[in-house]
């Protein structure tokens, strides 16, 4: 235990730790639907994206520049929600259209599996894949305020919190568990905010 201490305090770097405070930043901010929460967002993915393309996570790098442009357009995104109506709403789907993006998303991510491990070096290639892979449905559903995006977060960050220890990112593996008790944080101010726009999308 001493050990694990140790490594987190003395083999994390400090632009690591500054990663790590933006990215908590972000969910705290975006739990509370503050615009804000984008610009947090883009900055901490700027280091992550250095980050792990130096630790052969190529997928998780690749992702955090893709972050990047979604942080874009999410804040544009809240910015026109916002102007539409007075109080913060979240978007309802149904389960039919979760199985309808799975059904093309697993098999994107493994055949992204078959050419990684054919052509890189890449590190935890599976569940760098599909961490990523989902990670960017999840991202798009919080742009678009749909409170499922929590439920995909609870399960990406949670084998988030094993693959960072695996490849020695203490700090950022301690994040992840914070970020799973934030994530259920999220989910129950944004289930407390005003009820979710009546549509539902199929």
């Amino acid at each position: 235990m001493a050990d694990w201490w140790q490594s987190l305090l003395f083999a994390t770097t400090w632009y690591e730790w500054l990663a790590l405070i933006l990215a908590l930043a972000y969910l705290v901010l975006a739990a509370h639907q503050k615009q804000l929460c984008w610009y947090a967002a883009a900055l901490s993915c700027a280091i992550y994206s250095v980050m792990f393309w130096q630790g052969r996570l190529y997928m998780e790098a690749i992702l955090q520049v893709i972050y990047i442009v979604l942080a874009g357009y999410g804040w544009w995104q809240w910015h026109r929600l916002e102007a539409e109506t007075d109080e913060p709403q979240s978007l309802s789907l149904s389960w039919r259209w979760h199985l309808a993006q799975w059904a093309w998303l697993i098999p994107v991510a493994v055949a992204t599996v078959i050419l990684l491990r054919t052509f890189t070096d890449a590190d935890q290639v599976w569940l760098d894949t599909f961490t990523t892979v989902f990670s960017l449905l999840a991202t798009w559903l919080v742009a678009k305020k749909v409170f499922a995006t929590w439920w995909y977060w609870l399960v990406i960050d949670s084998v988030y919190v094993y693959l960072y220890i695996v490849k020695g990112f203490y700090a950022t593996a301690l994040l992840f568990v914070v970020y799973v008790l934030l994530v259920l944080y999220a989910m129950w101010r944004w289930y407390s905010a005003p009820e979710p726009l009546a549509n539902q999308v199929s």
